[in-house]
């Protein structure tokens, strides 16, 4: 167990001085298994590992979601989900703020990416709220918390990889999202009435949308809106699974774009597929990393030592994953979403096997927690993109932005944990 503790720490300290979580997990879990087992098994084991992880069928509907995302924000479809959200709300107080969070719903429900969501939002909503002398802390506060809808609304990369991870069935995890997400958006948007309703000149009401803007836009999303029906009523009928699913979704995205008028040159398809590409790599990298970082750790025996530890304890279940929770959030502080993810489940899979946990609903608890750090100082990653494409805010204010939307994400994640049926009641009706 101590040698499992050492490594999660040299791990933590690297990447707290700024080394990139892919590389350090994969260094890291070779040293590691090289002083236990000597440095040829630990290099047969990294190469093994890497080749039955690129060749393992379940992971290539990553890439395909990531494609579909990919297109979907080539397609240029958030500013009319944008402007579908602002012709309901626009004209009430904090109205504006209210759309992006619908909007940030809309468009993580088919692109799938917290970070991409963020990034796309806040060049489509950040001006019409400093049109409307929004405060920046509010503006920019809604848009990273609205970006971290993209890893609970399905399609969710990160619930495909704690499916892969925990072999739990994506489709399932895919439907136990629907509720939670739905509430996540509800609670938002509840944090947004009560700030401005404390300081009515945070957030002034928006001028009516001309119907021809509001016909237009409306006319721009039910593509979208098909596209989503289509790629998970698929999964839930049982019509394909996920991984075909993915590829349905990415041709319906490219065939979206073009009808559009995007996508219709070789440079664009070259654009679109080298960034999805780049995505792709860096992702797997992480992922390659942390597997191989798991062989070192279960070869320390840590998660065994940590199933005795949690009967000594007698923790109950819900104890456990309370106590997993808690180190989700200080680990959501330095890594982001994919990497606790890969880091934090192995470890405990034996315990929460043998305390009977319902490893749907704790995907969607674990999830929820990664939302949290994606907003949480002193990194927030959601916080860092919105600072990346708004230059001009400054970073204590987008901080001071999101601490209504923590407080949010903090209520869900109690009622999820209070009622496990918000994630556990869709589920049971495919089971």
């Amino acid at each position: 167990m101590t040698t499992g503790l050492l490594g999660f720490a040299i791990l933590i300290a690297l990447c707290f001085f700024g080394f990139r979580v892919g590389f350090v997990t994969l260094i890291v879990g070779v040293v590691g298994f090289a002083l236990q087992r000597g440095p040829e098994a630990a290099f047969a084991m990294a190469g093994q590992q890497i080749m039955e992880d690129a060749m393992n069928y379940n992971l290539s509907v990553i890439p395909l979601f990531i494609l579909m995302g990919v297109f979907i924000y080539r397609a240029d479809v958030s500013r009319d989900l944008y402007d579908a959200a602002y012709s309901a709300f626009g004209k009430q107080k904090g109205g504006l703020a209210l759309s992006t969070v619908v909007a940030c719903a809309g468009f993580s429900a088919v692109c799938g990416s917290s970070l991409a969501t963020a990034a796309t939002m806040t060049k489509v909503a950040m001006p019409p709220m400093k049109k409307y002398n929004y405060t920046n802390s509010l503006a920019t506060g809604t848009i990273a918390a609205g970006g971290t809808l993209g890893i609970m609304i399905p399609p969710s990369v990160p619930l495909v990889i704690y499916g892969i991870v925990a072999e739990v069935d994506i489709g399932l995890l895919f439907m136990a999202g629907i509720i939670p997400g739905l509430l996540l958006v509800s609670l938002f948007m509840i944090a947004i009435k009560v700030k401005v309703a404390l300081d009515p000149t945070s957030g002034p009401a928006g001028e009516p949308l001309a119907p021809k803007e509001r016909r237009r836009a409306l006319r721009g999303v039910w593509p979208v809106i098909g596209l989503f029906v289509v790629v998970l009523g698929g999964i839930y009928g049982s019509i394909f699974t996920p991984t075909e699913a993915s590829g349905i979704g990415a041709f319906g995205a490219a065939v979206i774009a073009i009808a559009r008028g995007h996508l219709r040159t070789l440079t664009e398809w070259k654009d679109a597929l080298v960034e999805a590409a780049k995505t792709t790599a860096s992702l797997f990298i992480v992922i390659f990393g942390a597997l191989i970082f798991a062989q070192f750790i279960n070869l320390s025996g840590l998660p065994f030592d940590l199933l005795f530890l949690v009967d000594d304890m007698n923790l109950t279940p819900y104890g456990l994953v309370v106590a997993i929770a808690i180190i989700a959030v200080l680990m959501g502080m330095i890594f982001e979403s994919i990497g606790i993810l890969l880091l934090l489940v192995p470890v405990f899979l034996p315990s929460l096997y043998a305390s009977g946990v319902d490893m749907i609903w704790f995907g969607i608890v674990v999830v929820v927690v990664t939302e949290l750090g994606l907003i949480t100082p002193p990194i927030g990653m959601n916080v860092f993109v919105v600072k990346s494409v708004a230059p001009m805010v400054r970073l204590v204010e987008i901080f001071r932005g999101v601490v209504p939307f923590i407080f949010a994400i903090v209520a869900g994640l109690l009622l999820v944990f209070l009622v496990p049926g918000l994630a556990t009641w869709l589920p049971s009706l495919l089971r």
